[in-house]
């Protein structure tokens, strides 16, 4: 899956932290060769947490991994991490390492409690010219197109440098090569493949997923007596994945209003901001 160079990007932020992952080489220590670590990376998985995050199935589809192998591996990342229930004090452990990645308005920021946060994806969606694309723009600067196939080795080969990953309308691929109900189910399937890679990616690595949506008619709305009534695509996949779910919407000239949709602890709220020629910036007042 190829990300569009000027709207499919990620970007890195250099930053002092403390290895937030372990290197799958380390299971060598415990009768793992090299030759079965380098299958794994093939596929993108570089971290003892990333096997971990990964089903036995899917690690036996894996060319040259047979079952037992596949349970020696899972066997000994086990020793390595528990892999089990977390404590509350655990979990909120786990959450001090999350952080926010700024929008460029001090308003949208506090909208979402600090910014993009990291461990979570985070969707905007809107029509044509709500800012969607400057938003992501503003977001990652001026950086180069990769595979997303190979944006987890990139993570791991320069640990603690990435911290955003950005995909400017994810549905538009699927739009294109999927058509008609007759392929809705696998269209919806690939995708909740697609957005589980993605997760596991921001919680692997620490880092921020940011998309962006469009939106469509939607025919069931017609009794709520809107004045144009419309929805994100993407459906019920889509919309159980984003942590944080944020509608934009034209306002007078170039300003933008940004209001949460969907968030598990910010309150229903909303911002206004403005697209200017160096990005998102603050609505003048």
């Amino acid at each position: 899956l190829l990300l569009n160079i000027v709207s499919n990007t990620f970007c890195h932020v250099l930053y002092q932290q403390e290895s937030f992952f372990q290197d799958i080489d380390t299971l060598q220590k415990h009768g793992i060769n090299m030759a079965d670590l380098k299958k794994l990376k093939s596929v993108g998985i570089c971290t003892v947490k990333g096997i971990q995050m990964t089903t036995r199935r899917a690690l036996c589809n894996i060319k040259g991994l047979s079952e037992a192998k596949v349970d020696k591996i899972k066997e000994a990342a086990g020793k390595i991490l528990t892999n089990g229930f977390l404590t509350a004090f655990e979990y909120s452990a786990k959450r001090k390492q999350v952080f926010h990645v700024m929008t460029g308005s001090l308003e949208f920021d506090k909208l979402l409690g600090g910014g993009m946060e990291s461990m979570a994806i985070t969707e905007a969606f809107g029509e044509f010219r709500t800012g969607k694309t400057q938003l992501s723009h503003t977001l990652c600067g001026e950086h180069q197109m990769e595979l997303l196939d190979f944006v987890a080795a990139k993570f791991h080969e320069e640990g603690g440098v990435f911290k955003l990953l950005i995909i400017d309308s994810i549905m538009a691929l699927f739009r294109v090569d999927f058509s008609g109900r007759g392929e809705l189910a696998e269209r919806q399937q690939k995708l909740a493949q697609m957005l589980s890679r993605l997760q596991k990616i921001s919680e692997e690595y620490n880092v921020a997923v940011f998309v962006t949506n469009q939106m469509t008619a939607d025919p069931g709305a017609g009794m709520t007596f809107q004045a144009d009534p419309k929805k994100p695509i993407g459906g019920h996949i889509l919309a159980h994945a984003s942590t944080t779910r944020i509608s934009l919407r034209k306002g007078r000239g170039e300003l933008r209003i940004a209001k949460i949709f969907d968030s598990p602890d910010m309150p229903e709220n909303e911002a206004t901001f403005a697209i200017t020629p160096g990005g998102i910036a603050d609505a003048k007042e």
